[in-house]
């Protein structure tokens, strides 16, 4: 024990020494190293916040949401663009058709986007606001949370139409500004007055949310149809529906019973093919995960070359420092050092040199990390897992850089050595 730790002692000194006395040749032989670890480690760590923030909205919204609509999350949508277009939006006839219907749901909320709107406060304005009126069960769905004191109307504001609405929390900022409460202010809408009864968590974090309610304008769907023109019927703008599963259903059986309301809704024959589709968020996440595979790969393959690079530098530096030490090497060897003694000592020499590239290659991620997450409000961890990944794939070079060197080393001629 005591002599392996005093190999990888003078391991150390001597990988220190190399790096201190020709430090323009160390810096460039490491910087492949380092390179190589911040390309494989920093698409690691990017690849793994996103999935950790996909599992954390789907945990909030849940895997038993059936979000109905025209188009299909699993195909491209310039894919059949015309054969989705031509499909009928969903009106609100169907939505109580199903409302009325479904024996497995538990909750149906329907949404009808009413367009990109203005809204005023005094001299304040937002442009292109996402504006959409909502049913009740709407807030359920989509886990609307609220600041301060803030809440979404009331079951007797929703069924009389009042003129009361939820706002995102962008178009707070934008206008009251930031810290302002603006619940019971009065914004104008396309020349209406209406309360602001809530504002709505920041949510932009959230890749898997259905929508970013961040720029949006929420409002009763009754409000929608008393005081914005739209119609039961036909609507022009996009609609959908969405329905959660009672506790302990089966989604597929939850899939089937909707699609044999919704065929007989719109008068379907037998072998006509059904004109709506039935999305989950597990579809996104799937279309995610090979998204995140092909960025791994990719990010191993550009990481994988700079480290072949950084490697056979570091072999170059541990060819040299045998050269250099050639009759140290023969006056240990004299003295009784094993040949193996010499093996470990240059191997332990090139990690200790490929650790320090790797270690630079992680404080390089760490501190892009912070400056992405401070820039872009998004957070990107530098996880443990891929720290220590990191560390092993730097000792994995360094025993492959200096293994040909340590073999070289250790089968000297003790008496040739010394002479050289």
């Amino acid at each position: 024990m005591n002599q392996t730790l005093r190999i990888i002692l003078e391991g150390a000194a001597q990988a220190w020494q190399q790096l201190i006395s020709n430090k323009l040749r160390s810096f460039l032989s490491l910087l492949g190293v380092t390179i190589g670890i911040f390309c494989i480690i920093g698409v690691k760590s990017a690849v793994n916040s996103l999935e950790d923030n996909i599992r954390n909205s789907m945990e909030k919204l849940g895997n038993d949401v059936i979000y109905i609509e025209k188009f299909s999350w699993s195909e491209d949508p310039s894919t059949n663009y015309w054969k989705w277009m031509r499909r009928p939006n969903f009106s609100y006839t169907e939505f109580e058709a199903l409302q009325s219907k479904l024996k497995l749901s538990d909750k149906i909320g329907y949404w009808q986007f009413l367009g990109a709107k203005t809204v005023k406060f005094h001299s304040s304005s937002v442009e292109n606001v996402f504006f959409m009126g909502i049913t009740e069960d709407c807030q359920d769905l989509f886990h609307l949370e609220f600041e301060n004191d803030g809440r979404f109307f009331s079951s007797i504001e929703y069924q009389a139409g009042s003129d009361v609405c939820v706002i995102g929390y962008q178009i707070a900022e934008g206008l009251f500004g930031p810290g302002a409460d603006p619940v019971d202010r009065e914004i104008n809408v396309s020349g209406r007055r209406l309360r602001i009864v809530g504002v709505l968590k920041k949510s932009g974090n959230d890749l898997l949310k259905p929508f970013n309610f961040d720029q949006a304008v929420l409002v009763g769907y009754n409000l929608a149809r008393r005081g914005f023109n739209v119609r039961r019927e036909g609507q022009f703008e996009r609609t959908s529906v969405s329905v959660k599963a009672k506790e302990g259903v089966d989604l597929e059986d939850m899939k089937d019973e909707i699609v044999g309301v919704l065929r007989a809704e719109r008068r379907l024959k037998p072998r006509e093919e059904s004109n709506f589709a039935l999305n989950t968020l597990s579809i996104l996440s799937s279309l995610f995960d090979s998204v995140f595979s092909v960025v791994n790969i990719a990010g191993l393959f550009i990481g994988g070359f700079a480290l072949l690079v950084g490697m056979f530098s570091v072999a170059n530096i541990m060819f040299v420092s045998v050269k250099e030490r050639t009759n140290l090497i023969g006056i240990k060897m004299a003295l009784g050092a094993k040949r193996w003694f010499i093996l470990l000592e240059i191997l332990v020499e090139a990690v200790i040199l490929c650790l320090t590239g790797g270690f630079f290659g992680l404080l390089l991620i760490w501190i892009v990390t912070l400056a992405i997450t401070h820039a872009l409000d998004f957070p990107i961890h530098l996880s443990f897992a891929n720290v220590v990944f990191g560390l092993v794939t730097s000792i994995v070079v360094g025993v492959l850089s200096g293994l040909i060197p340590a073999g070289q080393a250790s089968k000297m001629d003790p008496v040739e050595a010394i002479r050289k």
